[in-house]
């Protein structure tokens, strides 16, 4: 074998399991990446470039030079998180959640998925999941071994249908994953949506896990948690972080709230992955989820702002545009602009007008459904929207 040689396989077979064997690099890395070789404006990967509150950055010095978290914290989290935590539950929604036994607190959102989705599913069973999804669920529920069943949210509107989701149930199905807000299409399910899904997971006495990190990001309307309605507390596994209320995304705090059995569950399969994380930035988010009405009114009008100088500007460029209820991200159509799919279009883009955005069909199983469709970040400075625009009238 000489130096520059891959060692063999004895029996041939992949070195990367098989589950994963989908899922190469991501698409937010290949992108993001072209947005630093050919200097682009990057409205691709859906991270703020601006920091959070700067009193809260303070708080996480502030631990730091204190010694609070620079040690393995507490394998729940630091009890002045988890109680700020249920704090907030209580505070937005009138869910009552015990800090000691009802909040689990993990490495961002994404670990909360893979601990809750390895926890809770066993090989063969399936998983209904709003179709655009995150990427994410689909590795993670192919690493549990299970089947994802996807539920398609259709352009225009992107409402589910739930005619639709009621026939895929089957014996087989183990657990309903939810997202609302969701990313990329903006939806934000409505109440009465909400209740006929409650109903269903009532009924079938299925499991939901509902991704909400976008909880504070809806601009028409309000944001209603599924655990919130009749039936579901005891079966629902809310999910969301820090990154995205707070534009603190690489400080990755998330958490859970559930009841103690499925905390507990869920806490068994996240102890393997990072066991904590985060130490003394934990203690810094407990003093942002107390930030006063203010703060959170002022964010989502600023993001609202952005939305729509963004919005119009695509709309301007000649694109389709799906308006987002909620999140960071608009999706629009490239077919008015004689496009026809939306892959080769972003690919492209960078060295067309030097901007970077997302192609959805990336998180569709049925490709044809998302191939024209491409989502954009507006979670940037108003001077780098503007110029994004600028640079998109070229189209």
């Amino acid at each position: 074998m000489t130096a520059m040689s891959a060692p063999a396989s004895s029996s041939n077979r992949p070195f990367l399991n098989r589950r994963l064997a989908a899922f190469g690099t991501t698409i937010f890395a290949e992108m993001s990446a072209l947005a630093s070789s050919t200097g682009s404006i990057n409205l691709g990967q859906g991270f703020p470039d601006t920091d959070g509150p700067a009193e809260i950055a303070e708080a996480a010095v502030r631990a730091i030079r204190d010694g609070r978290g620079n040690q393995y914290p507490p394998g729940p989290g630091v009890p002045e998180l988890r109680t700020a935590i249920a704090a907030h539950q209580q505070r937005f929604y009138g869910l009552g959640y015990d800090p000691d036994t009802e909040v689990l607190v993990t490495a961002g959102a994404t670990e909360a998925i893979a601990a809750a989705l390895l926890a809770l599913l066993e090989p063969g069973d399936e998983v209904i999941a709003l179709e655009p999804f995150y990427d994410s669920y689909a590795a993670c529920i192919a690493m549990a071994g299970a089947v994802r069943v996807p539920l398609t949210l259709r352009a225009p509107d992107f409402r589910p249908d739930l005619d639709a989701l009621r026939d895929a149930v089957t014996p087989r199905t183990r657990l309903l994953l939810l997202n609302t807000p969701h990313n990329p299409t903006g939806t934000v399910l409505t109440p009465a949506e909400l209740a006929a899904i409650a109903e269903l997971a009532v009924e079938r006495d299925l499991l939901v896990v509902t991704d909400e990190v976008y909880e504070h990001l809806v601009f028409e309307g309000g944001h209603t948690p599924l655990a919130s309605l009749p039936g579901m507390r005891e079966r629902t596994v809310t999910i969301s972080s820090a990154g995205k209320t707070f534009s603190f995304t690489g400080w990755k705090v998330g958490w859970i709230t559930a009841p103690p059995a499925l905390v507990s569950a869920v806490r068994s399969a996240k102890q393997f992955l990072t066991y904590v994380s985060s130490g003394p930035f934990q203690y810094a988010i407990a003093e942002a989820l107390a930030l006063p009405d203010s703060y959170y009114d002022d964010f989502r009008a600023d993001l609202a702002a952005k939305r729509d100088l963004l919005a119009d500007g695509l709309a301007d460029a000649g694109f389709e545009v799906f308006r987002p209820q909620g999140t960071y991200f608009i999706t629009t159509d490239v077919s008015p602009l004689g496009e026809k799919d939306g892959l080769a279009f972003c690919r492209a883009l960078p060295a067309r007008c030097g901007v970077v955005a997302i192609p959805n069909q990336v998180f569709y199983d049925d490709k044809s459904a998302g191939a024209t469709q491409v989502r954009w970040a507006f979670c940037k400075r108003t001077d780098v929207l503007q110029e994004a625009v600028h640079r998109l009238r070229q189209l």
